[in-house]
């Protein structure tokens, strides 16, 4: 079983409530966005509730928390001047609970990454507007500046940076789930996958992981690797429960969460094994996420530090079950997934 290496003790957390789930007219004709336009409380001045119409979810905790003046003065004039920070959240069409999911009043966008973008944009004085979308339609709002930064389960990846700049503040592990009576594990050794069919995220760093392992096998001529699609979460679970696929590989966060939610029913599953996000030397690391030279991944990363300091980041891991991803600082493009992770 190959060995892990964390290139520093993470913690992993990152606070908030459901915000604001708005359409931008501008984005919209990207496709696949969210038409929803709604609030979820009122928070009085200074606090910031996290863990809202989550269905049980996370633990709904109010936070303190307010604008850091020698912080925000560090932001781009445009978004200062604007006094808005649009957070991109790329969970359509199902929802990726406990990351960024439509809450128990069928409506409100909740979940641990809008909570968290919104105790960012707290810090830096700055009103949030999340914006919900596909995968694909995050990152074309960030190509297009329609978004401001994705708090979105996004792994920093070497590759990405030829494009965006980062904030990490979560540490990123993949899991593998299966269904509760399959005898399958990972163990660290893709070899394990030879003659399975697999499910993955397309356009997603798991993916480029899982068809490295696809094409390994192949050159040494083993069984191969068949990797599936599917567009939604019900079809997947389907897929995997009528044993169509033999594995799901995805965010440990949701695939933990499913499989606690499917416990002692019919469609019960287990995880099988996890692997880092960045590969096998290097820990991986869920970041804020900016076009490249924007100015914002600094004042990410300083109103993310000071979460950290205060106390509000492990309260909000705490209260969305995430405490074992907390990461010890948030840091400005570090080190991520190799472009070539071989």
């Amino acid at each position: 079983m190959p060995t892990q290496f964390s290139r520093r003790s993470l913690l992993r957390g990152i606070t908030a409530t459901t915000a604001a789930v708005t359409l931008a007219a501008g984005l919209s004709a990207c496709g696949g966005d969210s038409d929803a336009a709604t609030k979820t409380g009122k928070d009085s001045a200074g606090t910031l509730t996290v863990g809202r119409l989550s269905n049980g979810a996370a633990t709904e905790t109010t936070l303190k928390v307010s604008e850091v003046k020698s912080i925000s003065d560090r932001l781009p004039a445009a978004v200062k001047k604007r006094g808005k920070l649009v957070i991109g959240s790329g969970t359509l069409p199902s929802g990726s609970p406990p990351l960024g999911f439509i809450g128990d009043d069928q409506k409100t966008l909740t979940g641990s990454e809008p909570d968290f973008g919104r105790l960012v944009a707290a810090v830096l004085g700055l009103e949030p507007e999340v914006r919900q979308s596909t995968w694909e339609n995050l990152f074309i709002g960030l190509d297009s500046g329609k978004v401001d930064v994705a708090f979105s389960n996004v792994t920093d990846t070497e590759e990405r940076k030829k494009k965006y700049e980062f904030a990490s503040y979560r540490k990123d592990d993949l899991a593998f789930e299966v269904k509760k009576d399959s005898d399958w594990n990972f163990g660290g050794d893709y070899h394990k996958l030879a003659g399975k069919t697999v499910s993955v995220g397309n356009g997603t760093n798991q993916e480029k992981i899982l068809l490295e392992w696809k094409a390994k096998l192949a050159k040494e001529g083993a069984k191969p690797l068949t990797v599936k699609y599917f567009q939604e979460n019900n079809s997947l679970y389907l897929a995997l429960n009528s044993g169509k696929i033999d594995a799901y590989f995805g965010p440990s966060p949701n695939l933990s969460y499913h499989a606690a939610k499917t416990a002692n029913t019919p469609q019960a599953t287990r995880i099988a094994g996890q692997f880092s996000g960045a590969g096998e030397t290097l820990q991986g690391l869920i970041a804020a996420t900016a076009k490249k030279d924007s100015g914002l991944a600094e004042p990410l990363a300083a109103a993310i530090n000071h979460l950290i300091e205060n106390g509000q980041y492990a309260k909000w891991l705490k209260a969305w079950n995430l405490s074992n991803e907390a990461v010890e600082k948030s840091e400005v493009n570090p080190p991520g997934l190799p472009l070539t992770n071989s």
